[in-house]
């Protein structure tokens, strides 16, 4: 079952031209001037308002509807035929500290008045987990970077860093920055920018017991749960329309290259016999990202070229690629991640669908019992008025996903044993 994620129509609310004072006393003539400006203007700014009102309604009324059929189900995790495979996870010391993360989150949550905590702070076996979207209409729980204080943003970025490697917190502001050009091209503000990013934060940072945190936004999302010295950093979506400004505040940004680069490499490594079977569809017309937004128990069996059948060399180049995805995540957290990742190199699949050209349209992903990575370049969405083709995929829209499969996305699986060795009581 193939998800192709909808993009609304956008609607794009234009601010009012804001006046700059005089210093003169005002005339009879300013006088009637304004009440004429007013007469004009009054009734179009209404209209202005109204129409905003009335996105925002039709917004929060399609983010219910995906919430309540995405979450219709209870959690049980992405699979390759519905049943979870017991026994793969386990809660044990990985000797990585995560101190600084608990320090961070204390020191965000300590920056935040009532109002906002109350906004903010969810259990840590919440459903809020699971209520995440890539799309610029949902409605978001948690405090945004918009509405931070710059203490607080500072503290919100210290969690940020704390969390992830150098490249994964560059690589998420990036993004950001370029939902601001998006936001520039087509004047759309209300719902794109760099700072509509909104942060939570599920349970009580803490040495022992269950935490995490979650940002939630157009095209960055990332879910982090913490038990003792363990993470685990999925599901964590990224990507960007555009992936280079041409124009405006962030022109010359270009993100996800590598990720594009890197994937089409590992196609290009292989032997004519081997790329034959990793290719599973040479034509690509859509979306082919299985496992994006609410898609938390997807069956999705293993397709294309198993990393059993690569040489040495080949196989190499698959475990970095994977490794690209995974280093996003601190650098002694990836390290355990990857031990993770080879532990199950055998059973380890890359399939692939789309162009074998450089310039290409693509899908591909990584599939073993532990992780999930796809990677698809997507049809145009805001920037489609752009597109010489608005309906063919393009290099300039990429979505990533990274997924735990077999019931861990969100530390679910270690929570769930965390509960039965310790019990709770809601």
């Amino acid at each position: 079952m193939k998800h192709r994620p909808h993009h609304p129509s956008r609607a794009h609310a234009h601010p009012l031209p804001y006046a700059h004072p005089h210093t003169h006393h005002p005339t009879r003539r300013d006088f009637l001037s304004t009440l004429s400006a007013a007469a004009i203007l009054g009734p179009w700014a209404f209209q202005q308002e109204q129409t905003a009102a009335d996105t925002a309604e039709r917004f929060r009324q399609m983010s219910e509807d995906f919430e309540r059929k995405g979450l219709a189900e209870p959690f049980k995790g992405i699979t390759t035929n519905g049943k979870v495979l017991a026994g793969i996870f386990e809660i044990a010391p990985t000797g990585v500290s995560t101190e600084p993360v608990r320090n961070a989150g204390e020191k965000f949550i300590a920056s935040l008045n009532n109002v906002q905590l109350a906004r903010t702070m969810f259990p840590v076996d919440d459903v809020k987990w699971r209520k995440w979207m890539n799309q610029h209409f949902y409605v978001r729980q948690g405090i945004s970077l918009q509405e931070m204080t710059d203490a607080q943003r500072d503290a919100a970025f210290g969690l940020m860093r704390a969390s992830l490697s150098a490249r994964g917190f560059e690589l998420t502001r990036n993004i950001m920055r370029l939902n601001e050009t998006v936001a520039e091209m087509i004047n759309e503000h209300n719902f794109l920018g760099e700072w509509l990013y909104y942060f939570t934060i599920m349970g009580k940072p803490s040495a022992t017991e269950p935490w995490g945190w979650q940002l939630d936004g157009h095209h960055a999302i990332i879910n982090y749960f913490v038990l003792g010295d363990q993470v685990v950093m999925t599901p964590h979506f990224f990507g960007s329309e555009p992936v280079r400004a041409s124009s405006g505040k962030y022109k010359g940004l270009v993100v996800l290259q590598e990720e594009q680069n890197t994937g089409f490499q590992m196609l290009q490594s292989l032997s004519d016999a081997q790329r034959q079977r990793a290719i599973i569809d040479l034509s690509k017309s859509g979306h082919n990202n299985l496992t994006e937004a609410f898609k938390d128990n997807v069956n999705l069996d293993y397709a294309g070229l198993r990393a059993n059948d690569l040489a040495k060399p080949a196989r190499d180049h698959l475990r970095d690629l994977a490794h690209l995805y995974v280093s996003n995540m601190d650098e002694g957290h990836a390290r355990v991640r990857m031990d993770e990742v080879d532990r199950h190199v055998e059973n380890t699949w890359f399939a692939w669908i789309g162009g074998t050209q450089p310039d290409s349209a693509f899908y591909y992903r990584i599939q073993s019992p532990v992780i999930l990575i796809e990677f698809d370049h997507q049809q145009p969405a805001n920037l489609a008025r752009f597109a010489a083709d608005p309906n063919k995929p393009t290099q300039q829209h990429i979505h990533c996903v990274v997924r735990t499969p077999n019931g861990n996305d969100y530390g679910k699986d270690l929570l769930r044993q965390h509960y039965l060795a310790h019990p709770h009581t809601s």
